[in-house]
């Protein structure tokens, strides 16, 4: 039985009371029969006894070890609708992570869950924010954007007096790290949303991961530079890599509607948040598909195409195409790609392939996609509560218990006792994954991974111990090979309202226009004819307005960073 909050619909009365340092809603006062029958003397024992949790909770040494207070957050049982999104046919299985099980124990707090693959959430997305109702907490940047939540404001509530008052691990994480407030502050100083900080993160985004295999086959060397990778991968093509007998079958590169940008690195291009934003070395700010060095780079491709090394189905073929070629059955197919680790993309086929160094660009030099500083691991949007629900102060409380070391650790990777052992000394280590599984594949089995709220605290992260052979831990050991060679990601920025609302339109005209123009330029040529025009429709399109747009948001990110 849901219990309702009362009089919580007078959040205006309730906001004076608070300001004037008079507790009146406590955490348990889910409204309904049961909360008309609390007596005051018991609200008022459990509100002291929240507020003395929170003051212990910010003055404990914050190790970010584990929440400071196991209290209920209600003395009966009280459900919570929860909205979040996974990736493709990914399913619900990570509900029954043993510490969202204990969560639920030590609360009274049962989740309701809401699970939306991403596949079809953008049509599904539309018609719940048409309808006006929402589930009560929505986690995962990727189920609300920043233009859905302002474009939608009406619909998700401020959080700051709900964390100054009722979220002591956030508040103490925002004090050690900074940049969390200024990541989920709003431009107009609300907080709609709350931040996540992953732990034990490579620099590096991808690597170049080529099939050694094949090399070995063909006695071929691994390839440095861009001349060198492109008749490796004419080799792939025209010899029988994969030693089955067939010439025919193999796959230097192949894509899923569309290539991965990262075939553009060696050219300069890298694009860690997917807008064609690129921050030069001396600040500046580029859109990269008019840029000389994307014109070039294309033409690479063109002429990859041409000589078949790109799979022709690269434009049409969906996700699970790709991954039944990369993971065919009877003999390695794909020999060249982008990844955090081959066991990420090849599965069986996995020891075949090497990671290796950035490729060599015409110009001499290399370029690595990724983040040296850690500012976007960093990320809003990945808790909201909405004007649905009807206890915020408890939903706030129940989310804050997501801000510790320990919750974090098995809201990433998986519960304690299943993917993570506690050693004697205080460390944790990652278990292996079950024998045919990849170690990304089971964390996201046993966990939320990359959506919901998290932080590690630099004193928590030197406790995690992980394995430089498997899963993140050998992110971060093939991180090294291309940490040297970062460019500068364009920044996790915030914009007003209207600047949301302008770019939705902007970018979906303009992003559909290059996508379409990238595609009949890879597959038949005619860069240099078409170029001038494509860059006048560009423009056509409102280019100039989308580009001062981001500029804009750019300018006030770098000055509140001061």
């Amino acid at each position: 039985m849901r219990m309702k909050l009362g009089k919580y619909a007078n959040r205006s009365l309730l906001t004076v009371l608070l300001a004037a340092g008079v507790a009146t809603v406590p955490l348990a006062a889910c409204s309904g029969s049961s909360s008309a029958t609390t007596s005051k003397s018991t609200e008022a024992e459990t509100v002291a006894a929240t507020s003395q949790a929170a003051s212990d909770s910010q003055t404990v040494s914050d190790s970010n070890a584990s929440d400071s207070s196991n209290e209920p957050l209600s003395e009966e049982p009280v459900t919570l609708q929860i909205l979040t999104t996974r990736w493709g046919s990914m399913g619900d299985s990570f509900t029954q992570n043993q510490w969202l099980k204990d969560l639920e124990a030590s609360t009274n707090v049962t989740p309701e869950w809401q699970v939306q693959s991403l596949n079809d959430w953008g049509e599904q997305k539309s018609i719940m924010l048409a309808s006006g109702e929402l589930p009560e907490v929505i986690l995962g940047s990727q189920t609300f954007n920043d233009s859905d939540i302002l474009n939608n404001s009406e619909m998700f509530l401020d959080l700051t007096d709900l964390i100054d008052q009722h979220m002591p691990n956030l508040k103490a994480a925002m004090e050690e790290t900074p940049e969390l407030k200024q990541t989920i502050t709003f431009t107009d100083g609300k907080i709609y949303s709350l931040p996540r900080k992953l732990p034990s993160r490579p620099e590096t985004c991808n690597q170049p991961i080529i099939n050694k295999t094949w090399l070995d086959n063909l006695g071929l060397e691994e390839p440095t530079t861009i001349d060198e990778l492109t008749t490796v991968l004419k080799a792939f093509k025209e010899q029988d890599a994969n030693g089955n007998g067939d010439t025919t079958d193999e796959y230097p590169i192949s894509g899923a509607k569309g290539l991965s940008m990262d075939l553009l690195n060696p050219f300069g291009i890298t694009d860690l948040n997917g807008n064609h934003m690129m921050v030069e070395s001396d600040g500046s700010l580029v859109y990269y598909p008019t840029a000389e060095n994307y014109k070039e780079g294309l033409k690479w491709l063109n002429e990859l195409y041409q000589e078949g090394i790109i799979d022709p189905e690269s434009f049409t073929q969906d996700q699970t195409m790709l991954d039944a070629k990369r993971k065919n059955e009877s003999v390695a197919l794909v020999g060249f790609d982008y990844a955090w680790t081959p066991d990420s993309l090849f599965g069986q086929w996995s020891a075949e392939y090497e990671a290796l160094a950035p490729i060599i660009g015409p110009d001499g030099k290399q370029y690595a996609g990724g983040d040296a500083n850690g500012v976007s691991s960093i990320v809003r949007n990945e808790a909201e509560i909405t004007t649905s629900c009807q206890n915020p102060e408890l939903a706030a409380a129940w989310l804050d218990r997501f801000y510790t070391g320990e919750a974090s650790i098995q809201n990433f990777w998986g519960a304690i006792g299943t993917v993570i052992t506690q050693n004697n000394d205080g460390t944790y280590t990652l278990n292996d994954p079950p024998e045919g599984t990849s170690a990304d594949a089971w964390y996201w089995d046993q966990s939320l991974r990359d959506f919901g709220p998290k932080y590690v605290s630099s004193e928590f992260q030197e406790k995690i111990k992980l394995s430089s052979t498997s899963g993140d831990g050998l992110k971060m050991e093939l991180s090294k090979l291309g940490d040297a060679y970062i460019t500068t990601p364009f920044p996790n920025v915030i914009y007003t309202a209207e600047e949301s609302e302008q770019l939705a339109t902007l970018t979906t005209d303009i992003d559909k226009y290059v996508e379409s123009t990238r595609a009949e330029w890879v597959s038949n040529g005619g860069i240099d004819e078409g170029w001038d025009a494509y860059v006048a429709q560009l423009k056509d399109l409102g280019l100039d307005d989308m580009i001062q747009i981001y500029t804009d948001a750019y300018n006030r990110y770098i000055a509140q960073a001061k």
